[in-house]
């Protein structure tokens, strides 16, 4: 009889994580898979997990938030910024503190990132029902608020008995780590299991190693992925996410510089390939270069790697619609996006399978030279934008200027800084304006686009990468939503640089509710229902004090490059505030993005943005980039 142990249900979990170790294929070292859990405690995980995360405190680290939405995206962030090799888990209480995982859940779903939740949940036994904070359902008895994470999760299970944890954990972990499943994973935990014993096999706790494997492509595959490069006279690279996980860039470095192909990145991708390579044109799409979307208009063949060409990379789908796609991608859903010519397998696998068998093919040289020129003009255009040190007489200065100052405040950015944001203006002005030489420098959640994920996200972040600058952009509508991490970050040493853009409510939205004919309504301060007391006047420098920050607010640029020595020199997060315009955004680039316009309105500027509208649906079934 093998030999066993006795241990409760939270015991058995968190000694199974942490006898996990993981590598890549083509490495020697293993390292711990889950770098530590996110807690916040409460009735439903106080008793069961809390006493067993006490037990391991010493070698497997638990860590306090404020938030359970924001510990989530911390841990989320946390395996972005380790490309997916290393991980956390998140524990709450039931009830409320369950249900703030949700939109979490959905963010990790979406951008395929793994992250391990752990809600506690309601009574098995149902001795005390309901319990405080129980959700009844009066036609099913077995639901209960967790049931919400089932269409947010990759891989959702309730533990009722201790012993399915034998079967459960491991198949989270295949979730968990696989290259094409990966995600978030629920696995839901009553109080009361989590209490009860049971006599587990003492092997199941033996250190096991998850090798992060490449998928590799089948020849027949290869073939046909061969003959269309080949017949292609102008391809275009456009780099996803994927490829950043798959630590794909030697890989695309080497096949654009051996074949000519020029390479655009998606904003998941950015950073994959260093700004300034002689073929790197840029973001595609929406909030993409003048470069790529050129040269995307105009390509024959689209290689799309390890992306899930999301709207704002293919312009609604219209930006090249008749052009044919390759798709490189581990999860075959994923590939079919396009209607294309699909391999599946790891990028950085693909690409070189793909430029042995070219051999010496090559794009013709007259595509390769577009390219860089096109490259170069584009570099030309953000300099110029970002070199700008104040803004036109009267006005506040906007994001392009801000990035700027940021960027010129590091003689070693390009090596060292790591930028984070999430939502609202910034995104599509960090897409086209920030640079980075290294992969992970530019951390932008965008798939799920979470306003409140910036600061919470950059603690993550720092904590996955604590030697290097972590510098979190965020607007003001993103940091009235969640900020409380600010403590969080300070209390763990975990020092951010927070720049703050205060626009005075949210202009991004407001600028899109313009374009489609609306009035501006309910986005800005000004133009919302206001008591007696008028908008508010936010302090943010004094709001960071209070969380135990240092910070300052700034009157201009000059002011900003100033502050942020004195942030990169501080010992702990350091937040700096500085009024924006809302109005301003970079012209150039960027491309159409389907916004639907009511058919009906009393509004004559809704009448003209409709026709609009539909013209530009029009082109874009006649296969034609609307404006």
């Amino acid at each position: 009889m093998s030999e066993t142990i006795r241990l409760t249900t939270a015991q058995a979990l968190v000694r199974y994580l942490q006898a996990l170790y993981a590598r890549d294929v083509d490495s020697e070292e293993a390292e711990p898979l889950f770098g530590g859990v996110f807690a916040i405690f409460g009735h439903g995980n106080v008793a069961g997990l809390g006493e067993a995360l006490h037990e391991v405190r010493e070698t497997f680290p638990t860590f306090r938030a404020h938030n359970e939405q924001a510990m989530a995206h911390a841990a989320i962030a946390y395996a972005k910024a380790n490309m997916r090799r290393s991980m956390m888990a998140v524990t709450t209480s039931i009830g409320p503190g369950a249900t703030n995982l949700v939109t979490a859940a959905a963010l990790a779903h979406v951008n395929r990132l793994p992250v391990l939740l752990l809600p506690g949940d309601i009574f098995v036994s149902r001795a005390p029902d309901p319990v405080l904070q129980q959700l009844e359902d009066f036609s099913d008895g077995t639901v209960s608020v967790n049931d919400c994470f089932r269409p947010v999760s990759r891989y959702f299970d309730r533990i009722v008995r201790p012993e399915q944890l034998l079967t459960a954990l491991p198949r989270a972990v295949r979730a968990l780590t696989d290259p094409a499943l990966c995600g978030p994973v629920t696995l839901a935990l009553p109080q009361d299991v989590q209490a009860e014993a049971y006599d587990f096999p003492v092997s199941f706790f033996e250190p096991r190693e998850i090798v992060f494997r490449a998928p590799q492509p089948t020849d027949d595959e290869l073939m046909v992925a061969l003959d269309a490069i080949e017949a292609s006279e102008r391809p275009v690279i456009i780099a996803g996410g994927g490829a950043l996980y798959a630590k794909a860039t030697p890989e695309l470095l080497a096949f654009a510089d051996k074949h000519g192909v020029p390479i655009c990145e998606t904003q998941a991708g950015k950073g994959a390939v260093p700004w300034n390579h002689p073929l790197q044109l840029g973001p595609a799409g929406v909030c993409g270069s003048t470069a790529a979307n050129a040269l995307l208009r105009d390509a024959d063949l689209i290689i799309a790697v390890g992306t899930r060409l999301q709207d704002f990379t293919t312009g609604s789908n219209a930006l090249f619609r008749h052009i044919p796609i390759l798709s490189v991608n581990v999860n075959s859903f994923d590939a079919l996006k396009g209607d294309g010519l699909e391999v599946i397998g790891d990028a950085a696998q693909v690409l070189d399978d793909l430029s042995f068998g070219l051999e010496d093919w090559a794009a013709p040289e007259s595509w390769s030279t577009r390219a860089r020129e096109a490259a170069t003009a584009w570099v030309d255009i953000v300099s110029r934008i970002t070199g700008q040190r104040s803004p036109p007489p009267g006005r506040l200065p906007y994001e392009g200027e801000v990035i700027g100052a940021v960027q010129r405040s590091s003689t070693n950015s390009a090596q060292s800084d790591i930028v984070v944001c999430a939502a609202g203006t910034l995104p599509a002005e960090l897409e086209k304006l920030w640079r980075t030489e290294t992969a992970g420098g530019y951390h932008m959640e965008y798939g799920y686009s979470c306003m409140g994920y910036e600061i919470a996200g950059g603690l993550g972040v720092k904590m996955a990468q604590p030697d290097r600058e972590v510098i979190v952009m965020v607007g003001d509508g993103s940091y009235l939503m969640m900020n409380s991490e600010i403590a969080t970050s300070v209390m763990l040493d975990a020092k951010l640089i927070i720049v703050l853009l205060d626009n005075r409510g949210y202009g991004c939205i407001n600028r899109l509710q313009q374009a489609t004919g609306g009035a501006p309504f309910n986005n800005m301060f000004d133009d919302c229902v206001q008591g007696s007391h008028g908008a508010p006047r936010i302090d943010f420098a004094a709001h960071a004090r209070a969380l135990g920050a240092i910070a300052e607010h700034v009157a201009d640029i000059a002011g900003l490059e100033a502050a942020m020595e004195r942030a990169r020199a501080a010992d702990r997060t350091y937040l700096i505030s500085i009024d924006t315009d809302h109005t301003r955004t970079t012209d150039e680039g960027g491309v159409w993005w389907d916004v639907a316009v009511p058919e009906v309105s009393t509004r004559e500027a809704v009448r003209d943005a409709r026709a609009g509208y539909e013209t530009a649906i029009v082109g874009r079934k006649a296969g034609n980039t609307p404006a």
